[in-house]
């Protein structure tokens, strides 16, 4: 955490004011404070939107695209001409200029695959930065700041209380404190002609307005085809598309389609279902949890049917647990050899194991989690042997090793979340009180992270225990029986 809070600090140190998150309930201003308009500019660019479409405050997510009147389902919404998305590949393919796009493309190599953002993000900051730029119109539309994490002030991060996300955001932010200095020592010496942001000085915080600009707005879609007929994939963004908002009940869909008469890819929205006047157009963004929605768009989905909470795969903490849940002498911190065998292939173990677990989702238990717990409390080797790691890997396969072995499971994994839920400083009653009171955008989006992650076990929680009463009641009839 002090960590986190010292490269915190250093980032906000760099930014300047109009860089910095919002810290009113009121939505962040544009660029520019009379934009083009978009939906004229995308129409005079040989793009197509639909006569209903308009652009209007959304309560939830600020400015979104809503009907004017009633959309029948398969109508196309929006449709984008090939030149019209701004895409990172146009500097190496489009032939700009040579010595402004080559220093670009070194740029991007310093850039690893997991921040790619930050790659079209030095594109979109080249293109804000040129005088007359195509993109402008679209560009001064996009918002002039982010309410991320990477912008939150020190306590508001603290404010998050969940480990595997502060330690996302402070790798977000060394690596935009470093690459800061990538970017400085690029540029130094170059001639004003080859400086691809137009003289203009690029620190921590322009680059965190870039990567985030583009991880909140871009679409990875097909690009130009490779050898072997395979479209590449491929980062854009999308002018007044990626003002579609999220939802898990979307009612349009992007689509890509190729213009017969030039073999030229449009990308499209169509309408996935019919919209009723005065709806809002939204997609989904994907089946994320609220760790990527926080991180790169800046919200928190209510009762995420896809949040997750992240472990630690722990022979000791595991013991602990199941010791607090009524099983005598576990053995997970020694696992006997058999054990261990079935441990590595499920990579819990052995060489270059991925010890990171999940409770919650979409499958409640991670499999890996719950056939390991099956195996280790389990004492008959050829029992388990017969059985394959799917069936000891499935929740829906009930007590593949007995009702004994499946309670003596699911109370560990119960008291597993017990010791989860202490680590949270708070509890979910003091931080509703706290919302109640009255704070800034940033700790109001950090308390309801916390508020749903402590949710999501005390469903898991739920879940299980509803299961552990039904296996109990079966346990206490055979019995009898």
């Amino acid at each position: 955490m002090a960590a986190s809070k010292m490269v915190m600090a250093s980032l906000t140190a760099f930014r300047p004011p109009t860089c910095a998150a919002s810290t009113s309930t009121s939505y962040p201003g544009r660029l520019a404070p009379y934009p083009p308009d978009l939906i004229k500019w995308v129409r005079r660019e040989g793009g197509f939107v639909h006569e209903a479409v308009k652009i209007a405050q959304d309560s939830s997510f600020g400015l979104g695209l809503v009907a004017s009147e009633e959309i029948p389902k398969g109508s196309e919404l929006i449709v984008l001409p090939e030149h019209v998305p701004l895409r990172f590949g146009s500097l190496e393919s489009e032939g700009g200029d040579g010595g402004l796009d080559s220093v670009l493309v070194n740029l991007a190599r310093h850039v690893p695959e997991e921040l790619w953002a930050m790659k079209l993000g030095l594109k979109l900051l080249q293109e804000r930065a040129k005088t007359g730029s195509f993109w402008w119109p679209y560009i001064s539309s996009l918002p002039e700041t982010f309410n991320i994490p990477i912008f939150f002030p020190g306590e508001d991060i603290k404010n998050l209380q969940y480990a595997p996300l502060l330690y996302q955001v402070n790798k977000r932010c060394r690596f935009l404190l470093d690459f800061e200095q990538e970017v400085k020592r690029a540029l130094e010496n170059l001639k004003p002609n080859d400086h691809p942001f137009g003289g203009q000085a690029v620190d921590a915080s322009s680059l965190g307005w870039a990567m985030s600009a583009v991880s909140s707005r871009a679409f990875r879609l097909y690009g130009k085809k490779l050898s072997g007929e395979i479209n590449n994939d491929v980062p854009m963004m999308l002018p007044l598309i990626d003002m579609c908002n999220h939802s898990f009940k979307p009612n349009a869909i992007i689509l890509q389609d190729q213009d017969d008469r030039d073999v030229k890819m449009l990308v499209k929205v169509v309408a996935e279902t019919g919209i009723k006047q005065n709806d809002c157009l939204v997609l989904n963004y994907g089946c994320l949890n609220n760790d990527l929605f926080l991180l790169d768009y800046g919200f928190v989905i209510p009762s995420n049917p896809y949040d997750c909470i992240e472990l630690k795969y722990d022979g000791a903490l595991l013991d602990a647990a199941s010791m607090a849940a009524g099983v005598s002498s576990p053995n997970f911190s020694a696992p006997s050899p058999w054990q261990k065998e079935i441990l590595c292939q499920l990579k819990l173990d052995g060489e270059a194991p991925l010890l990171k677990v999940c409770l919650g989702g979409s499958e409640l238990v991670e499999g890996r989690l719950l056939a390991a717990l099956r195996v280790v409390l389990a004492s008959d080797m050829e029992t388990v042997q017969k059985l394959d790691l799917d069936k000891l890997k499935s929740i829906s396969v009930e007590a593949p090793l007995g009702i004994a072995n499946e309670l003596a499971a699911f109370r560990t994994i119960i008291a597993l979340c017990v010791i989860a839920l202490g680590h949270f400083p708070t509890k979910i009653m003091e931080d509703e009180s706290l919302l109640q009171k009255g704070v800034s955008d940033s700790t109001q989006l950090a308390i309801q992270f916390r508020i749903e992650k402590k949710s999501v076990i005390i469903d898991v929680m739920r879940d299980l225990t509803r299961r552990v009463k039904l296996l109990a009641s079966k346990e206490t009839a055979t019995a009898q029986g």
